[in-house]
């Protein structure tokens, strides 16, 4: 097992894991509005079947909302 950290919180996973893979695993609503940081760094959405999660990456699932006046 290997260990990430998914939005502030450890988790265990298995690898290899795409991103895709762990968007499934961690039931991400709307996967087609989430923006996805591993290690401080965007990952382009076209990139999430392809780009690894590698052990104590740091993964944040970003949602930007619309708002205001």
């Amino acid at each position: 097992m290997s260990k990430v950290i998914v939005n502030d919180e450890e988790q265990e996973v298995t690898l290899p894991l795409s991103l895709s893979g762990l968007i499934k695993l961690n039931k991400v609503l709307q996967p087609d509005m989430v923006s996805v940081q591993i290690n401080g760094e965007f990952v382009q959405r076209e990139n999430f079947d392809t780009t690894a999660i590698n052990d104590e990456d740091r993964i944040d699932f970003l949602y930007f909302m619309g708002g205001g006046r």
